[in-house]
């Protein structure tokens, strides 16, 4: 009778094992993964929408002017996209980058250094403006393809979605998602913390706006 504990013993220690059994390494999937590191991450992309503009000497002709705010409209210009400016080589001018901020300042948008490398050169008397937008988001989830058989040393295959997904949603700038904010590249918190304050302070209240006349009475 002394033998009976021992083989329960055995066999209990025997099932343990073998649900904790060993799985070879190899290429974590979201219906094999015994790992707590998701394979739902998010996927930054990035569009460019483009404009051209014509100058007049060192300014911007205000029907051009007109003519970028609707196309800041148009594209529905909000806060996360990246305004750049790129002129032809020799011909760059503080006026007109001034006349573009202030276009772009009235959807709180300030420009930004730099600009992406586009085919086609720019030809003395027009100025390129891009709208740089970054999105992120988990293609991946929710996803729910696991087999119900499936060992309980996995996670799910769901595992790590509401987090990452949620991340995409809120993230202010998706590029932080691939390289973050480098302090020595100049954009330092207290440049950051300023910038926003002075488009808060530039940009024209919405209030100062007339409140649209409505009526009650109905006509017959």
């Amino acid at each position: 009778m002394s033998r009976l504990p021992t083989f329960f013993a055995v066999a209990v220690l025997g099932l343990t094992t073998g649900a904790c059994a060993y799985h070879a390494p190899g290429e974590l999937s979201a219906t094999r993964n015994p790992s707590l590191y998701s394979v739902h991450q998010p996927v930054v992309q990035r569009t460019d929408f483009v404009l051209d503009l014509s100058t007049s000497g060192d300014n911007v002709p205000s029907s051009e002017l007109q003519r970028l705010d609707a196309w800041f409209a148009s594209i529905d210009a909000s806060y996360g996209d990246r305004i750049l400016i790129d002129e032809a080589q020799g011909y760059e001018s503080a006026s007109v980058r001034g006349d573009i901020a202030r276009v772009a300042a009235g959807y709180g948008l300030l420009l930004s250094d730099g600009a992406p490398v586009l085919n086609g050169a720019i030809p003395p008397g027009r100025v390129r403006v891009i709208a740089s937008r970054a999105t992120a988001s988990v293609p991946s989830c929710p996803n729910w393809t696991e087999d119900a058989l499936e060992s309980s040393s996995n996670t799910s295959s769901n595992f790590g979605c509401a987090t990452n997904a949620n991340l995409a949603a809120m993230i202010g700038n998706p590029d932080d998602l691939i390289v973050g904010q480098q302090e020595s590249s100049g954009l330092g918190s207290a440049s950051v913390a300023g910038r926003a304050i002075r488009v808060y302070r530039d940009r024209v209240p919405t209030g100062t706006q007339p409140l649209p006349s409505t009526t009650t009475n109905r006509g017959n």
